[in-house]
């Protein structure tokens, strides 16, 4: 069979190939858009017809979407600036250092204009900034005819999706909602007041975003109304943004767990000094935090002198230790990060966890133990007294591992209880801190079962 005209290998050599570039599709420049240079990236873009262009645009990250508008043309600009709704528009706005901001509004109209400083004017992370301002609205007081054929205008006016109408009296204030359907199905001369829902989810423009995210999960909605402290509707979070919001929160609290501050950029376009900034403080704070590990091994060294098999098994146990504390850590943060687990649950947590670590480190001291046994009748290793190292192990390991569970469980309640964000209880500051505690619970449990023998 011949070879297909256009295969995976062909993708990637376009992708690093500025000769190649103009072979790719909408679907292989989306692909491939991180592994091209800012030059290539404008070359690929300007080869595409219009229609694919645009899609690609709109696909874009609004950190590339920047950088992409300030490499073409000036006189370009405006035409792809204004396919942007006003909330994307001041996410693109927020990418940009403040001397391009005034050349980017000034692209546009001038209600889209004032829309988006409104936007500008609400935190990033909150739902005001999350929001579209531009929605379908309609009067309780006009008939169900009425109120479809403005709904028509309104339609033919935006390009945006319109989910819901939301029913906002003479102050702007929100009343009611009603779906389209419920439009289109209700009897000639009913007015929107008779079939609107009342019972109207809705956020504060101050709510977070991630509790913005929360509410899509449970509600299931298309939108939900903003509104501000006198109930005027402000605007409407759509789940198209909150797609972006769960992926943006995810990606932070993955940053975070694995031990590095947040990227403000993607991977590959993060430079390396950046990079080194961002993870070098988090190093510095662990390599601290080890030489505790460090002194408490000096401490013990008489221990570890008389009975040189206990050092040995030093990184088993601490690492054991940091390893249950890591999982406990990472099941609570991502537990908190969906809702599941709120402040008030922390005692369930607790009992939880301790019969979790129980059982674990119950596993993992049968093994320990089972270890120390083998490897003395292959080859006499731990001498005559090689069964009380072993239970020193095994003890040891339920000790460190009940431990290393309940401190990194534990350790995400405590900063959420102090207003910081739970995904700073990283996996690696777990293991870090469970470190010096767990080699305090394995030599002393050396010290009950070996003196007199070993030591």
């Amino acid at each position: 069979m011949a070879a297909p005209p256009y295969d995976e290998d062909d993708r990637m050599l376009a992708a690093v190939d500025p000769e190649a570039t103009e072979q790719l599709s909408l679907e292989d420049l989306q692909d491939a858009w991180s592994l091209l240079v800012p030059e290539d990236r404008v070359e690929s873009f300007r080869a595409l017809n219009r229609p694919d262009a645009e899609d690609l645009f709109l696909f874009l990250s609004s950190h590339d979407q920047a950088e992409l508008l300030f490499s073409i043309p000036a006189n370009e600009r405006r035409a792809w600036f204004r396919l942007l709704a006003p909330d994307d528009a001041a996410d693109l706005i927020q990418e940009v250092d403040p001397e391009q901001r005034e050349i980017l509004l000034g692209l546009l109209d001038e209600q889209t204009r004032r829309d988006v400083v409104a936007l500008l004017a609400y935190a990033e992370d909150d739902a005001g900034g999350l929001m579209n301002p531009r929605y379908a609205r309609v009067r309780p007081d006009i008939t169900i005819d009425e109120a479809i054929t403005y709904l028509r205008r309104q339609a033919a006016e935006r390009t945006e999706s319109l989910p819901y109408a939301y029913v906002l009296d003479q102050d702007q204030k929100l009343r009611g909602v009603v779906s389209y359907r419920e439009l289109f199905t209700a009897r000639t001369g009913q007015r929107v007041a008779e079939v609107m829902a009342t019972d109207v989810v809705s956020v504060p423009e101050a709510m977070d975003q991630e509790e913005v995210s929360q509410l899509f999960t449970t509600t299931r909605l298309l939108a939900i109304p903003v509104v501000d402290a006198q109930g005027r509707m402000k605007g409407i979070v759509t789940l198209d943004d909150v797609v972006d919001v769960v992926r943006e929160e995810a990606t932070e609290d993955i940053q975070k767990i694995g031990g590095t501050a947040v990227l403000e950029a993607p991977y590959l376009q993060v430079t390396p000094i950046e990079m080194i900034r961002k993870r070098g403080g988090w190093l510095a704070v662990l390599f601290v935090g080890e030489t505790l590990t460090a002194a408490a091994m000096g401490y013990f060294q008489l221990e570890i002198a008389k009975a040189v098999a206990l050092a040995l098994f030093i990184p088993l146990v601490i690492s054991s230790g940091g390893n249950s504390g890591g999982q406990a850590t990472t099941l609570v943060i991502r537990a908190m990060a969906l809702g599941e687990v709120r402040l008030r649950d922390w005692w369930r947590v607790v009992h939880r966890e301790f019969f979790s670590g129980l059982g674990l480190g119950g596993i993992l001291a049968l093994l320990g133990f089972l270890q120390v046994v083998t490897m003395h009748r292959v080859s006499g290793a731990y001498g005559p007294h090689y069964l009380a190292l072993g239970a020193t192990l095994a003890l040891s390991l339920v000790g460190v591992v009940l431990w290393g569970t309940m401190v990194g469980s534990m350790l995400p309640f405590l900063l959420r209880r102090m207003n910081f964000d739970p995904a700073t209880a990283s996996a690696p500051f777990v293991a870090t801190l469970v470190d010096v505690t767990g080699l305090m619970i394995y030599f002393t449990a050396a010290r009950l079962l070996l003196t007199g023998t070993l030591l």
